[in-house]
């Protein structure tokens, strides 16, 4: 995860792991820095991201719904987010075609650019 703006970002990310759906945050990514999210290979094809600047308001987002929490989280499961105590937040799908590394590049230009390693 690279961020390219001039803001810090908080990100969260979403994935099928064995258990099911996992979303997991807050990691803070400096303005004009990168951040490995994941270590080591991936092992899925998609990933889901949500990002936001905390300082302007700005946000990354998709139409895929997942649960994030108020602090750092691990959360099993996208059903009942506001039920079970969370938020529930539109994550961006990035199919990473079975690349072992991918990188997403945050910009202040609406829209997210990604490419892989």
């Amino acid at each position: 995860m690279c961020n390219g703006t001039q803001q810090l970002v908080g990100v969260a990310i979403g994935y099928r792991a064995k258990d099911g759906w996992v979303t997991e945050g807050w990691w803070q990514v400096p303005a004009t820095t990168c951040a490995t999210l994941i270590e080591g290979e991936l092992e899925s094809r998609y990933y889901y991201l949500y990002a936001e600047d905390a300082a302007k308001g700005g946000r990354w987002t998709g139409d895929i719904n997942m649960c994030v929490a108020e602090n750092e989280f691990k959360i099993v499961g996208v059903q009942d987010c506001f039920a079970r105590g969370f938020q529930r937040m539109g994550f961006k799908e990035y199919d990473t075609g079975r690349q072992g590394s991918w990188m997403v590049q945050l910009s202040d230009t609406p829209g997210t650019q990604e490419s892989q390693n």
